[in-house]
Formats: structure tokens, sequence, C-alpha cells
């Protein structure tokens, strides 16, 4: 089991409605994208794949924190 993790999309954050990204699984981001299953973030948010965060996007900051705390 790999603990790498890349940014992926969310559709909406529920708070602000402003469009988010999370940290999840680099395994299952390609198999969402494509088939369109579902992935888990650090976060706990459930969601597929729709987009690819480009630089300066933001990020969850649960996810940002959890990350964080893993590389530490």
């Amino acid at each position: 089991m790999s603990t790498q993790t890349l940014e992926a999309p969310k559709t909406a954050d529920q708070d602000t409605g402003d469009r988010m990204f999370h940290y999840v699984r680099k395994v299952s981001i390609a198999e969402s994208a494509v088939m369109g299953t579902m992935v888990q973030a650090l976060c706990g948010e459930v969601f597929p794949v729709t987009r690819a965060p480009k630089p300066g996007s933001p990020v969850c900051p649960l996810c940002q924190e959890i990350y964080e705390s893993m590389s530490a």
C-alpha cells in the first residue's frame, strides 16, 4: 500500500461553495478520472476526480494539515 498522495479536486467546498482541492492516494486518481469511481481524501471527503489542480489553487486546510503531519 502506498502512502504517496497528490492533490485531487472536489467539486465544491460545502462551506463556501468555492472549488477546493484535496489530497488523495495517487493510485486512485487515474482510475477515478477514467472510470468515475469515488476517492476518499485525507480529510474524509468522498468524491470523483473531475479536475486537476493548478498552481495557486485553494487546498482543503484539513487535508493540508494531515499531509504536513505525515511528512514530519
